[in-house]
């Protein structure tokens, strides 16, 4: 493996990098480019090929690696109320479009004898979110890693994001967003905590 300057990344030796093939992408968009009537090759779309397959790469990694090793560190502790970290930002890409979806996660959950780092819940989410994926299924992925990691008492997470596929084209709906959670454990089975978490992410920020 090598590390190539021009773009930040190691580059495996069939020109991949994380898995991702940079030379089949690049050629992929020379095609787009010529599909919809531009030129490859002028000035200004000369380099676009590997810019397009460096974002690629950037953007996709998370297909490579397993989110879930972040929660393999915990501490025993007796701690048995609500940790929410609340407004985590990300960007994501939608699976139907290959358009970028942009917003927050909110992630709660209630400890069983052990926490795990603050941190490594804003990880979990940072790397679930570089693949290609509906927004559901994101925040249903990251609920199920926190219970089956940590097994805690319960998981709430919260998806709040703003879609480019809804805002740039199709019915162009600038500034429409999209909510969706889901819920393990006491959060789902005890409307009284459901109620709590929900209440805890819906305030103001400090």
């Amino acid at each position: 493996m090598r590390f190539d300057r021009r773009e930040g990344l190691s580059i495996e030796p069939a020109g991949q990098v994380g898995g991702v093939d940079l030379e089949e992408i690049k050629r992929a968009v020379r095609t787009i480019l010529r599909a919809v009537g531009e030129d490859p090759d002028r000035p200004g779309l000369l380099e676009t090929p590997r810019r397009v397959a460096k974002m690629y790469a950037e953007m996709f990694s998370g297909l490579q690696q397993d989110p879930a090793r972040h929660l393999e560190v915990t501490f025993p502790e007796e701690y048995d109320e609500l940790v929410l970290v609340r407004d985590i930002p990300f960007t994501s890409m939608c699976e139907h479009h290959l358009l970028p979806f942009t917003g927050v996660a909110h992630v709660g959950y209630i400890p069983h004898g052990r926490v795990t780092g603050l941190s490594k819940l804003a990880r979990v989410v940072e790397e679930v979110a570089r693949r290609p994926q509906v927004q559901e299924r994101m925040t249903q992925t990251i609920a199920d890693m926190i219970e089956e990691k940590l097994e805690s008492t319960g998981v709430a997470v919260v998806i709040q994001a703003e879609h480019s596929c809804m805002s740039i084209r199709g019915v162009k709906k600038h500034g429409s967003s999209t909510v969706t959670s889901a819920l393990r454990g006491i959060f789902k089975k005890n409307p009284s905590s459901r109620a709590e978490v929900l209440s805890l992410i819906a305030q103001k920020p400090l």
